[in-house]
């Protein structure tokens, strides 16, 4: 998959993840118990890293990548 087309996907996945996060601030979704339990264990922790992943996802393929150090051989 090219970087630009795994950009687009999670940025829409955050995007779409944060609409609850909104319900849940200005709307009735708070007085919901099973709808808080989601936003709060599913949702928020999702944006959260997808969120980093956009920022610093770069930083840990590159990490991911890198060879490991193999001891020579006598």
């Amino acid at each position: 998959m090219k970087a630009s087309t795994e950009r687009k996907i999670i940025r829409w996945i955050h995007i779409i993840l944060g609409i609850p996060i909104i319900g849940f601030i200005y709307g009735p979704v708070s007085q919901i118990p099973q709808a808080t339990f989601m936003v709060r264990v599913v949702f928020f922790p999702l944006i959260i890293l997808s969120g980093l992943w956009l920022w610093k996802g770069h930083i840990i393929k590159k990490w991911s990548k890198q060879p490991s150090i193999k001891p020579k051989k006598l």
